[in-house]
């Protein structure tokens, strides 16, 4: 007979998936145990497996969530914001406070998606292009003259590299706050955009 489910199954799932995040971010996913997480949970294994058949499906689980409110944070943006520049902005200071929380399964996304079977990484590559497209289209609409160019993709990964990479250097409190990181980095696609293509 299957094990009846408890009241608080899924905030007991929830707490799973912060305290496997926080692991595998410090550890790495090949390192991290599932006695460990366990440990960290102050639950048996057995428990564990009740919610989790392995760590793969933890994995999945951390990204799925996590790319799941990534794409309601920017889709909620997209509803409301003009289309341009403006609204790629909104998207840099809605994902940057996103990540404000997520700092592990930030890195986990970045670090340990191709560690899925394939799959699986399809339905996460699957979210994650709806982000791209959304932010691409804001650039298309921001720089006219080169929407239909080789450099719209370039533009727009480039300016996901300083979204995704500023936790290696952003401190809450000291110099710039994410708003204003946001907005100094739509700046620089825009207003650098065409001088970028143009040397290319």
């Amino acid at each position: 007979m299957a094990r009846p489910r408890a009241q608080d199954y899924a905030e007991k799932r929830e707490s799973i998936l912060r305290h496997a995040a926080s692991l595998i971010a410090r550890h790495g996913y090949t390192a991290t145990s599932i006695s460990m997480i366990a440990e960290a949970c102050g639950i048996s294994k057995a428990l564990l497996y009740h919610y989790y058949p392995d760590k793969e499906a933890l994995l999945f689980d951390i990204l799925h969530a996590h790319l799941q409110h990534l794409v309601g944070r920017v889709e909620a943006v997209a509803a409301t914001a003009p289309q341009g520049e403006q609204r790629l902005q909104a998207f840099g200071e809605t994902l940057l406070d996103a990540y404000r929380d997520a700092h592990d399964q930030h890195q986990i996304q970045i670090a340990n998606l191709p560690l899925l079977p394939q799959d699986r990484q399809a339905i996460l590559r699957a979210l994650e292009r709806r982000i791209v497209d959304a932010v691409a289209a804001s650039i298309r609409a921001a720089l006219p003259d080169i929407a239909a160019s080789a450099s719209l993709m370039p533009l727009t990964m480039s300016w996901f590299g300083m979204l995704n990479w500023h936790y290696l250097w952003f401190r809450e409190g000291r110099g710039l706050t994410r708003a204003e990181c946001a907005r100094m980095f739509s700046r620089l696609i825009v207003a650098g955009g065409y001088a970028a293509v143009s040397a290319a």
